[in-house]
């Protein structure tokens, strides 16, 4: 069997897909999205004139249901984590979206099944412009994502930081240099007293001050002051010179602001730069990213634009098709199989499974 490419959409009921993958890629895959459904009550429709409709006009087709009990929606989803973590490696990550209603019981669910001790992140993802509801509460323009990690010490985190805006850039580095380039100073000092050691010597006639030590050691000090990378007060106070174009960017925080598209090629479409993002902290290039509420394929989109190989899974056919679509514009190769009339033929999967995995390491 020839195969043209290492990535993989499947259309098919996911609980069984994931069933037939554990068999080939347990322990392989680095980084999981899933956007399942909320519990939200509502039936998803796609129109072409309405692509993000949830109206129940005669003329759209149904895209998915999302109608469960809550006992019922929590068992759906324990069957497929369950499966999810196997398939996870151990530097693996799952990144879970959800709404606030439903966070809380998919919490405890995912402790249960990842360990509290594998949590890493709560995120709030500002998702929208402020709603103004007619009710007695306040107004909803967040989502959640539950960050859990197979193993919490060793899941890849690549640290990537995002610029600091041009206001953010005013109020972080105030002063400006005769050359006109935008600084501010931190202490030559730093929390945490060390007894021995360079940090804790003499330099320029003084020690740290209680509690604290050097930055850096003293021979390393001076050549800062040589390079004119110290600034020394009216007192005698130095301070380490940092500037705004060689800042290297800050820490994303656990509050996120992505918009998801106005005009969305399928319901419930989310920001593609916020997949990209997570693709990029949390895997490497060449890993594997799984998503099985694959939906918009816009996690596939973020995978392929990070160099990642992926696997897609959906039961749908509008979802299939759109992300069909996507692709067709990505200049990227993949393998199709529809599982969803064939889902028996558990040879045939595994024998192009076989071949992906060869062809991946």
């Amino acid at each position: 069997m020839v195969m043209k490419s290492t990535n993989l959409l499947i259309k098919g009921e996911n609980l069984k897909v994931l069933e037939y993958l554990v068999d080939n890629y347990r322990g392989k895959v680095d980084l999981i999205y899933i956007d399942p459904p909320f519990n939200s009550n509502q039936i998803f429709y796609y129109s072409e004139d309405r692509k993000n409709s949830i109206s129940k006009s005669l003329s759209g087709e149904v895209a998915y249901s999302d109608k469960f009990t809550l006992q019922s929606f929590l068992d759906f989803l324990r069957e497929r984590l369950v499966l999810l973590r196997e398939l996870l490696s151990e530097q693996g990550s799952l990144y879970l979206h959800i709404d606030d209603k439903m966070s809380h019981y998919v919490k405890v669910l995912l402790d249960e099944i990842f360990g509290m001790q594998n949590f890493k992140n709560d995120i709030a993802r500002i998702k929208c412009n402020p709603k103004n509801f007619e009710r007695s509460a306040y107004g909803n323009e967040k989502d959640v994502i539950l960050f859990y990690a197979k193993n919490a010490k060793k899941n890849i985190w690549n640290e990537v930081k995002t610029r600091l805006d041009n206001d953010e850039l005013k109020t972080a580095f105030k002063k400006i240099d005769k050359e006109g380039r935008r600084y501010t100073t931190v202490p030559c000092h730093a929390p945490g007293e060390t007894k021995n050691g360079e940090t804790c010597r003499e330099w320029k006639g003084a020690r740290p001050p209680t509690g604290r030590h050097w930055r850096c050691s003293p021979i390393e000090l001076t050549k800062l002051d040589e390079q004119g990378r110290i600034e020394w007060s009216k007192t005698g106070t130095p301070r380490i010179i940092k500037y705004a174009d060689e800042h290297t960017g800050k820490k994303v925080q656990d509050v996120w602001y992505y918009k998801d598209p106005q005009n969305p090629e399928y319901p419930t479409q989310k920001n593609l730069e916020m997949l990209k993002f997570i693709v990029s902290q949390s895997s490497n290039k060449d890993s594997i990213v799984l998503d099985c509420f694959a939906g918009s394929g816009t996690t596939l989109q973020a995978a392929i634009k990070q160099n990642r190989h992926w696997i897609g899974i959906d039961n749908s056919n509008v979802a299939i098709d759109v992300i069909k679509q996507i692709l067709s514009n990505q200049n990227t190769d993949y393998e199709y199989l529809d599982l969803s009339t064939n889902i028996a033929k558990k040879a045939v999967f595994n024998a192009v499974v076989k071949q992906l995995r060869m062809d991946i390491v």
